[in-house]
């Protein structure tokens, strides 16, 4: 009777230990369930039709909701962008928070001589092989923002440095992302 005493014991233990190992099991699960379906959501946001360089979408992921985010050029880029994350395996629910930019003919000249500054000059080049570039020029009533990631502080310099030498702009915010090496 003793020893069967000294039996069930253990065996409780090892029933608890291995309900608290499926628990973390499912919470790491859960976790790389998030990160694949943040995944798709971005690779869907990419593939968006006329999202350009002149448009910045980011998301934010909480369980199976996803926020949407940004400035756009179009109401219809907003609305692809909406039902392209709606239409991710996983999504139950999107909130829908990105901005769409006032039209505005100066606004309009504004972008293409921001493009032309930035991805005319050679040592900047380089962000804009592909289709799509790595540094998005949002422009709101003449303010410009710059957002992305380049190689180095000296990149991120040279683009706010001729962002700031387009003629008309009112200010730029360089908001662009160097990587830590």
């Amino acid at each position: 009777m003793m020893a069967r005493r000294y039996l069930v014991l253990p065996t409780i233990l090892l029933a608890v230990a291995a309900i608290f190992a499926a628990a973390f099991v499912s919470r790491a699960d859960d976790q790389n369930q998030l990160t694949g379906l943040a995944k798709q959501v971005d690779h869907e946001l990419l593939m968006v039709p006329r999202y350009t360089v002149f448009d910045i979408i980011s998301f934010k992921v909480d369980g199976t909701k996803v926020t949407l985010m940004g400035q756009v050029t179009w109401p219809v880029v907003k609305d692809d962008a909406e039902n392209a994350v709606r239409s991710v395996k996983g999504v139950t629910d999107v909130d829908n928070q990105i901005q769409v930019l006032p039209v505005s003919p100066m606004d309009e000249q504004t972008r293409m001589a921001e493009f032309r500054a930035i991805y005319e000059y050679p040592s900047l080049q380089r962000y804009g092989v592909g289709s799509l570039k790595a540094i998005h020029i949002i422009v709101d009533n003449g303010h410009v923002t710059l957002v992305g990631t380049v190689d180095s502080q000296a990149d991120k310099d040279t683009a706010g440095i001729r962002a700031n030498g387009v003629p008309g702009v009112f200010s730029v915010t360089n908001n662009l992302a160097v990587p830590a090496k």
